[in-house]
C-alpha cells in the first residue's frame, strides 16, 4: 500500500472511533492536510535537517568533491523561492544545497530601529524569527506543490492515476539544513544558551558563532574587530551544545568561527593558570614591552612573562593590541581550540579570496585535527573580480608573460573584460568553490548577503524601465515576460500567495457551500 493510501486508512480507522458526529470529515482530505504538513513543530524539522548536515559532512570526509552550498536570505519568501528554482533546475532534488541567515541583513533589513550596520544592535528574537519564517514559507511551498498534485490526481483518468500518486509519495520536501548566525551571542553564556534555544526551536539544526566580544561586535569586513580569550568564547560554545542536547538534537551542529585573521585588539587578557596554556599562548601574540617595576605608571597593566615584567600597548578606548603579523596563527590556533572545545565545523573570515592564503592556514590546522572542515564566506564584500584579476595579472608576471597592455591598479576596467587575462579570471572564479574545497577542506561555501545585492539591483533596473521610456513595457518585457518564458512559479502569484490550498480547505470545511476563489473569472486563467 502506498503511503498516501496509508494515510487516508489511518484517518478512516480515526474517524470509525469517533462515530457519527464526525460524518462530514473526509478521511482523504485530512490524509491530504497531513501530508502536506510533514513537519509538525521546528524540533522536527531541526532533527530532520541536523541528520541531513551530518551525513553531508560524512559524505565529504569520503569525497571531498561533495561539498555544500548556501545563498543569504532576508525573507521568507526569498527562501523559498530559492529552493523552488533548486528543484526546477536540478532534477527536482535539494542535495547539499542548503539556506544561510546572515546577522548582517537581519540588522541592516529585519530590525524594527530601521536599518542597522552589523554590530549587533538589532532584536536578539528577530533572528529565531527569520528561521521560523524561513521555514514557514518552506512548508507551504510542499503544501503548494503537493496540492497541485493532489488535484492532478482528482482529475487524472485511471491510467495516469499511479504516477501521479508515486510523485505524492515520493515527494522532495523543500526544507533543507540552516546554518543560521548568532553573532558572538548576544551578551553572556546564559543569554547565548537562550538565543540558541529559540533558534533550534524554530528549526535551526546549525548556530554560526564568532569570537568577537558581543557588546562591540563588528561585521568581519570591516575595522575594528575585537577578540576575547579562549575561555570566553568556548563558554557560549559549551552554552551551545548544552542548548541543542536539552532540546534533543543530540546531533545538532556549531560553526565556529574566528575573526582573529583582521581583529588586532582584545578587550582583556587571558587569565593564566600554568606556563604554555591556552591563556598564557593568548597573551603570547599581545605587542608589549618591557619595563622596570620603577618606571611603571599610575594605573599601568603589567604581566609576568618569562620572569619579566612586561607591559601590554593600551588604546585610549582600553583595549590591548596584537603584534602586527599575528593573525593568521592566531586564526590556526583559534581554530584547534575551538574544534577541542566542541565545536563541529569551523569559519575563517579572510581579507581576500585566495586558495592559497586559505589553504595555508587551514593545512596548519589539520596538522592537530586531521578531518577539520570549514565554513567559508564568499563574501559579497570582496571585490571578486579585481580580486582575480590581479591574481591573474601576477600569475602572469611570475610566469613571464607580457603584461605591458594591462594596468595592474585599473583592472577592474570594463574595457579589460574580453581580455585573455579576464577569461583567466572568470575561470578560477567559476572553480573557487571546488578548488578550495579540494585543497583547504572547505565543506560549506556560502554567500552572506546575495539577495540583499540581487534586489537592489533588480528594482534599480524595473525603476530606470518603467519611469523611464519603456513605461509599463519596462515592466513586461523585463519582469512578466521573463517569468514565464522562464517558467516562474510565482507568475501565478495568487497560487504562489496560497490562494489554491485555501480553496481545497473552503471545499475540505463546506463542500459545495464553498466559495472558492480560483473560479472562471479569476485572471491567473490567462497564465495557465
Amino acid at each position: 500500500m502506498s503511503t498516501y493510501q496509508s494515510a487516508i486508512e489511518a484517518v478512516k480507522n480515526i474517524k470509525l472511533q469517533a462515530g457519527d458526529y464526525w460524518n462530514a470529515i473526509n478521511p482523504e482530505s485530512v490524509a491530504r492536510m497531513r501530508i502536506q504538513n510533514k513537519f509538525k513543530t521546528g524540533l522536527d524539522i531541526a532533527q530532520y535537517t541536523a541528520n541531513i548536515m551530518r551525513a553531508d559532512m560524512e559524505a565529504y570526509d569520503a569525497d571531498n568533491s561533495k561539498y555544500t552550498q548556501s545563498l543569504g536570505c532576508w525573507h521568507g519568501f526569498v527562501g523559498q523561492q530559492k529552493m523552488i528554482s533548486i528543484k526546477k533546475h536540478f532534477g527536482g532534488k535539494t542535495e547539499r544545497r542548503y539556506l544561510y541567515l546572515s546577522g548582517w541583513m537581519v540588522a541592516a533589513l529585519r530590525s524594527e530601529l530601521g536599518p542597522l550596520p552589523d554590530q549587533s544592535m538589532h532584536e536578539k528574537t528577530t533572528v529565531a524569527a527569520l528561521v521560523k519564517e524561513l521555514y514557514t514559507f518552506l512548508r507551504q511551498a510542499d503544501a503548494r506543490e503537493l496540492g497541485d498534485l493532489f488535484r492532478k490526481l482528482d482529475s487524472a483518468n485511471e491510467a495516469d492515476k499511479a504516477a501521479i500518486q508515486y510523485q505524492i509519495d515520493n515527494h522532495v520536501t523543500h526544507v533543507v539544513p540552516i546554518i543560521a548566525d548568532i553573532d558572538a551571542g548576544f551578551g553572556n553564556a546564559e543569554a547565548t544558551y537562550l538565543m540558541a534555544k529559540q533558534m533550534i526551536e524554530a528549526g535551526a539544526c546549525a548556530l554560526q558563532i564568532e569570537n568577537q566580544v558581543a557588546d562591540e561586535k563588528q561585521c568581519g569586513h570591516q575595522d575594528g574587530k575585537v577578540t576575547v580569550p579562549h575561555a570566553d568564547f568556548h563558554s557560549k560554545i559549551r552554552a551551545l551544545r548544552h542548548a541543542f542536547l536539552e532540546l534533543g538534537i543530540d546531533n545538532g551542529i556549531i560553526v565556529a568561527r574566528t575573526d582573529s585573521e583582521g581583529a588586532g585588539l582584545t578587550k582583556e587578557i587571558a587569565v593564566v593558570k600554568e606556563p604554555g596554556d591556552q591563556g598564557d599562548q593568548y597573551n603570547s601574540y599581545l605587542d608589549v614591552e618591557e619595563v622596570d617595576v620603577a618606571n611603571m605608571a599610575e594605573g599601568d597593566v603589567c604581566f609576568n612573562r618569562n620572569g619579566k615584567i612586561v607591559r601590554p600597548k593600551r588604546l585610549p578606548s582600553g583595549l590591548y593590541q596584537f603584534r602586527e603579523g599575528t593573525g593568521e596563527e592566531r586564526c590556526v590556533f583559534d581554530c584547534i581550540e575551538a574544534i577541542k572545545a566542541g565545536a563541529d565545523l569551523l569559519w575563517i573570515e579572510t581579507a581576500t579570496p585566495n586558495v592559497a592564503d586559505i589553504t595555508a592556514m587551514m593545512n596548519e590546522v589539520r596538522k592537530a585535527i586531521p578531518n577539520a572542515k570549514l565554513v567559508y564566506n564568499n563574501s559579497p564584500s570582496f571585490n571578486w573580480t579585481l580580486n582575480f584579476r590581479q591574481q591573474a595579472y601576477d600569475t602572469m608576471v611570475e610566469a613571464g608573460e607580457d603584461v605591458s597592455s594591462y594596468i595592474r591598479a585599473d583592472l577592474m576596467n570594463a574595457e579589460y573584460d574580453n581580455t585573455e587575462l579576464s577569461k583567466r579570471a572568470d575561470d578560477k572564479i567559476r572553480s573557487f568553490q571546488s578548488d578550495t574545497s579540494r585543497e583547504a577542506g572547505i565543506f560549506h561555501h556560502l554567500i552572506t548577503l546575495p539577495t540583499y545585492h540581487t534586489t537592489a539591483l533588480s528594482v534599480d533596473n524595473l525603476a530606470k524601465e518603467y519611469f523611464g521610456d519603456a513605461a509599463m513595457l519596462g515592466y513586461v518585457e523585463g519582469v512578466q515576460r521573463k517569468e514565464i518564458r522562464q517558467g516562474i512559479a510565482c507568475v501565478k502569484h495568487q497560487n504562489m500567495s496560497g490562494s489554491d490550498i485555501g480553496d481545497d480547505h473552503k471545499e475540505y470545511f463546506a463542500g459545495e457551500n464553498a466559495l472558492k476563489a480560483g473560479g472562471a473569472k479569476n485572471t491567473s486563467n490567462q497564465f495557465s
